[in-house]
């Protein structure tokens, strides 16, 4: 059976649902790209590489619990511990964080 067990959609994100984690609890994973700012996305894009624009995205995300995640299934995304209902305050959070600069 396949890890991906649903798709949900918050704003412009895209959230996979994968398997719980060993504690039960629930777990979304999302392409990088989604969790970054509109300021970097579409002005200073240019300026970083892929690579570096992936660490500052998961930088961001370790702030708010979120870890690199590498499968062959999907590669390149960051992997959150969150229930459906937190999905879309936890987007914005992310955002905030890469817009400020502070990842």
């Amino acid at each position: 059976m396949s890890p991906i067990e649903a798709d949900a959609t918050c704003e412009d994100i895209n959230w996979t649902r994968i398997k719980n984690d060993v504690n039960g609890n629930p777990r979304f994973v999302c392409d990088f790209t989604d969790l970054e700012g509109f300021t970097l996305r579409f002005h200073n894009r240019q300026h970083f590489t892929v690579p570096q624009r992936y660490a500052m995205a998961v930088r961001a995300a370790n702030q708010l619990g979120g870890r690199k995640y590498h499968t062959k299934s999907f590669g390149g995304g960051i992997v959150f511990q969150a229930y459906e209902g937190q999905l879309a305050d936890l987007a914005k959070r992310v955002r905030a964080i890469l817009e400020r600069g502070a990842a």
